[in-house]
Parts: C-alpha cells; structure tokens; sequence
C-alpha cells in the first residue's frame, strides 16, 4: 500500500490513531471525509469530484509491538468516460487489511525482503508490513491510499465501446496514382502521333 511518493505528498484526509492509546481489545473507528477533504482528495487524484468517502476500520494490537488494521473503504467519484467524454460516477469498495509494525522493524523487514530479492527465484512473500509513524497509525490516509489504488484509470459509461473510423481507401490517394496518371498521359501522346 506504500507509495513511493507517500511522504512528500500533502494528505487531505486525517485520522490519526495513537499507538500507546489503543486498548488491548483493540478499537473500530468510522471515518467520513469533509467537503473540503473530499474536494482535496479529488484535485490529489486529478478526478472531477468526490461525491462521498467513508471508512470503517478495527485497530487490534498483536504481539511485538504490532497492529492489525482491517476494515472498509467506500466511496463515489466523478470521473470522465474514456470514450464519451461524459461525466460518470464510479462507486469504489475496498478491503483493507494491513500490519502495521514500529519504524525500525519496517526498515529492517524492507532490507531482508531486498536482500531476498537478489536471488535467482525469491519466494513468494506477503506484502511488507507498514510502519508506526511516531507512534501514529493515520487512518486517513489509509483509506485515502486505498481509494487511490482502487480508482479505474480509464473509466467507461456503460455500454461506451471505442471504435475507430474506418473509411475505404481513395484509390486517387494512392501513392503510385500519380504515376498512374503521367503514364496514361504518355500512352496518349503516343496514340495521338
């Protein structure tokens, strides 16, 4: 879920959890974005709108200074068709279900998985855990990530099918018409003598 971007980027949605508060039995957060979140998080996507954003998240703390963050994302956007050109809105649903551990285990997990990578055939590994940001895990901006990762590129108005313009060939276009021509005329210079 990690961008490579994720640090420089502004975040318009903030929700942010304090590690050390959270109780053992965990806590369930629900999250809806303001106007001026969702108007943010649309200019950040380059989409024409957010009509609604809402998360539901539970926060269980595990062993080793762990926390497991699952839940929901939900949202409408305004997008434009791909074909048409027409406004759509897309309704998005996404899963999340994501480690999160302290900063220095994230580093030290993000370099065995690098290392692992140097062989021939790594093996099959899970998606590196994310890091406690100063004791933070900000839910905002994970759902805003998971939004993000779960927006169609390339949006399509029902039933819009992109078909080319095929026309038939002008024979007078063809590049050897030209000499068709001065050849015909030739023939009838010789005819006329």
């Amino acid at each position: 879920m990690s961008r490579p971007n994720a640090e420089s980027r502004p975040d318009p949605w903030r929700a942010p959890v304090i590690v050390a508060q959270i109780p053992d039995t965990g806590v369930h957060r629900k999250l809806e974005a303001s106007a001026a979140e969702r108007q943010a998080m649309a200019e950040l996507a380059g989409l024409r709108e957010v009509l609604s954003a809402q998360a539901e998240f539970d926060v269980v703390p595990k062993s080793g200074g762990r926390f497991e963050v699952t839940g929901r994302v939900r949202a409408r956007v305004g997008q434009t068709c791909v074909v048409t050109l027409d406004p759509i809105e897309s309704e998005i649903e996404e899963a999340v279900d994501l480690m999160f551990v302290p900063e220095a285990e994230a580093r030290r997990l993000a370099d065995l998985i690098e290392e692992g990578q140097d062989d021939k055939a790594p093996p099959e590994i899970a998606d590196p855990p994310e890091a406690i940001a100063n004791g933070i895990i900000d839910l905002g901006r994970l759902a805003t990530d998971a939004l993000f990762l779960a927006i169609d590129p390339y949006p399509r108005k029902e039933g819009a099918v992109f078909e080319a313009e095929v026309t038939a060939p002008d024979p007078a276009d063809h590049p050897f018409a030209v000499l068709k021509a001065l050849q015909g005329k030739k023939r009838d210079k010789k005819k006329g003598k």
